[in-house]
C-alpha cells in the first residue's frame, strides 16, 4: 500500500511552461493546501514522483523548499512529513488575516463600483451553490476567490501583497471547517456585499472582522463539534 495515498483525481496536471522543479513545487503545495496530502502524512519521494510522472530529483528539491517555507517537516532518518500546524500557529495566522481583511473591506466600500459589486455577487452565488451541492473543494476555492476580490477592490497594492503571502495558509486552515461553516459563511458574505454596496466602510469593516473571527473560532472548536 502506498504511504503517499491521494484521493481519486486529486493529482493536478503539471503544466508544461516553466521549470520542472517549480511546477512540481506548485503541484505539491496545492495538494497540501487542499489537504489531499494531510497534516502529518508521510511523503515518499518515489511515490510522489510516480504520481506526478517525474523523476525523484525535482520532488526532492520541492520538498526541501516546502520545508524551508514551513509546509513540510524533514525528519532525520524518517523522511518528509506534511507539517502539522499547532493551535498557536493557526491562531496567529488567522488573527493577522482578520486585520488585513477588515481593512480591505473598509477600503473596498470606498472604492468599489458597479462592476466590482456584481463580481462579488456572482462569486457569492457560486459559493452558495457549492454549499448546496456539498462541493467542499469548490466552496473553499470560491471563498478564497471572494476574499481575493474584496482585496482587489480595496485598491491598496501593499495590503494586497501582504494578504497574498497568507492566502494559501488561510485556505489550508479553512478547508477542514468549510462544511461546518457552510451556508452561514455565505450569509455573512451577503451582508458584507450590502455594506460595500452602500459605501458604509465602518459597517463593512465590522462585518469582515466578525466573519473572519467566526472562522478562527470554528477552526479551534473543530475537534469538539
Amino acid at each position: 500500500m502506498l504511504s503517499t495515498r491521494l484521493p481519486q483525481g486529486a493529482v493536478p496536471r503539471l503544466e508544461r511552461p516553466g521549470p520542472l522543479r517549480e511546477r512540481v513545487y506548485e503541484a505539491l503545495l496545492e495538494l497540501i493546501t487542499t489537504r489531499a496530502l494531510r497534516p502529518g502524512q508521510h511523503l515518499v519521494e518515489s511515490e510522489l514522483a510516480g504520481h506526478l510522472g517525474v523523476s525523484r530529483q525535482p520532488v526532492r528539491e520541492a520538498l526541501q523548499r516546502l520545508n524551508t517555507e514551513g509546509w513540510v517537516d524533514l525528519r532525520p532518518a524518517q523522511g518528509a512529513f506534511v507539517h502539522e500546524p499547532t493551535e498557536e500557529e493557526a491562531d496567529q495566522l488567522l488573527s493577522v488575516r482578520t486585520l488585513l481583511e477588515a481593512e480591505a473591506a473598509r477600503l473596498a466600500a470606498a472604492n468599489s463600483g458597479t462592476a466590482g459589486i456584481a463580481a462579488l455577487e456572482e462569486l457569492c452565488a457560486r459559493g452558495e451553490r457549492a454549499v448546496a451541492d456539498d462541493d467542499v473543494d469548490l466552496a473553499v476555492a470560491t471563498n478564497a476567490a471572494f476574499h481575493a476580490k474584496v482585496m482587489e477592490l480595496a485598491g491598496n497594492a501593499v495590503l494586497s501583497e501582504l494578504a497574498g503571502q497568507v492566502d494559501r495558509r488561510v485556505r489550508w486552515y479553512y478547508t477542514p471547517v468549510a462544511r461546518q461553516r457552510g451556508s452561514r459563511s455565505w450569509i455573512e458574505h451577503r451582508s458584507l456585499i450590502a455594506a460595500i454596496s452602500s459605501r458604509d466602510g465602518q459597517r463593512a469593516m465590522e462585518i469582515m472582522r466578525a466573519h473572519t473571527e467566526h472562522t478562527r473560532r470554528t477552526y479551534h472548536q473543530r475537534e469538539e463539534s
